[in-house]
């Protein structure tokens, strides 16, 4: 943002080029570009069963093509698992947490949510909460090698992400688990520091809800066939069958029937990004969307981004701060309210939707600049940022 008095009068003509795509939800996100129903049903096995020959086969080729594009080693297992990112997550906390100590890197509400289950469901013992309040990260160096480390890599609702994985002991003895879902395609996951990575293809894949993805490392599968819990495990939670990793599951056998028609669909948005140049198109595709947002944050005096650290902030899941003192004196929910008008505006002119921040972040926007939204749309948008806020001020 650009210092300005508090006086300054706010005026923003009502701007006339809509962004083509107004989707910039945080989740589920936007379809990649030129996406359309037809071409996902054309291919999708419809009314058959997942386990028959050619159903099985493209959920291989689905699993196949993420370790593909995410350069995932050759010795790492890459599985579909039910109940989208927050299953995968939850999958390996109960299966594999309690044999080591235990560090919860918190700094935004689904990294509290996980540190509230390792707490409260779990009750792990020596298990520590390292926390930070929402636009910063904790203190990484905490994070002790012979412990288990369970952290999101990207905070989605807090737009606050670990710039690289310099943090993690080469040498560590215990476990990462990465909650990498509003980072896979768009963040670089040094895959050699990650353990137990956790993503669902309705983030930066543009996909639908419902399905999570689950990578382990060859460590993670050692903790799996080596360490018995003690509790019980649910059937959608079972990773093992006496004593040895389900090797099915990692090979399109998945433990419930998924939905042919998403499968297919995430196909279709590997076939994309492969298309336009793999990993490293998708990732400059979201380096480009957060540049031009944050490049008009830079010279716009009433909005900041909410993380102040420009090397830890996120480039797909931006959150800003509504810094002008006429909306920020405000008490909590007369900010809430005027984010609700400003988004509200923004949804009745078809230029934005679902762009309010997280219900438990504090008050401001979240644009989703994530790897299948356009860099012409994000550009757009701004001016009608600006209309907006300064309708609802007025």
């Amino acid at each position: 943002m650009t210092d300005a008095p508090e006086t300054a009068t706010l005026a923003a003509p009502k701007p006339s080029l809509k962004p083509a795509r107004p989707e910039f939800s945080s989740g589920p996100c936007a379809k990649r570009p030129g996406w359309t129903a037809e071409a996902v049903a054309a291919r999708a096995f419809l009314g058959r069963s997942h386990r028959a020959a050619k159903p099985k086969a493209q959920l291989k080729d689905a699993i196949e093509r993420t370790a593909r594009v995410l350069g995932v080693p050759a010795d790492y297992r890459v599985g579909i698992v039910p109940a989208s990112d927050t299953g995968a997550f939850e999958m390996a906390m109960w299966s594999m947490l309690g044999a080591r100590p235990v560090d919860m890197l918190v700094w935004e509400s689904f990294g509290q949510g996980w540190a509230t289950d390792a707490t409260k469901q779990l009750k792990l013992d020596d298990c520590r909460i390292v926390s930070a309040g929402y636009g910063e990260l904790p203190d990484l160096a905490q994070a002790r090698k012979d412990a288990d480390v369970c952290f999101t890599w990207n905070g989605t609702t807090s737009g606050a992400r670990v710039a690289n994985g310099d943090w993690i002991a080469d040498d560590r003895t215990g476990l990462t688990l990465c909650d990498a879902t509003s980072a896979a395609f768009a963040q670089d996951l040094p895959w050699d520091k990650l353990d137990v990575t956790t993503f669902s293809w309705q983030k930066a894949m543009g996909g639908e809800g419902a399905h999570g993805i689950l990578i382990l490392s060859p460590r993670a599968v050692e903790r799996l066939e080596t360490y018995t819990p003690p509790r019980p495990l649910p059937k959608i939670f079972r990773l093992t069958k006496g004593g040895k990793l389900i090797e099915g599951i990692f090979a399109g056998e998945t433990i419930n029937t998924p939905s042919m028609l998403c499968v297919a669909d995430a196909i279709d948005a590997l076939d994309w990004m492969e298309a336009i140049g793999g990993l490293d198109a998708t990732r400059a595709r979201a380096d480009a969307n957060f540049a031009a947002v944050q490049a008009w944050v830079d010279t716009t005096p009433w909005v900041e981004n909410l993380v102040a650290a420009p090397a830890a902030r996120s480039n797909t899941s931006v959150c800003l701060s509504i810094v002008d003192p006429a909306i920020a004196g405000l008490d909590e929910a007369a900010q809430r309210d005027f984010v609700k008008a400003l988004t509200k505006l923004l949804e009745g002119e078809g230029v934005a939707y679902d762009i309010g921040g997280y219900r438990d972040a504090p008050p401001g926007l979240r644009i989703w600049c994530g790897t299948t939204v356009d860099t012409s749309d994000v550009k757009a948008l701004l001016p009608w940022l600006d209309w907006a806020f300064a309708t609802a001020r007025a």
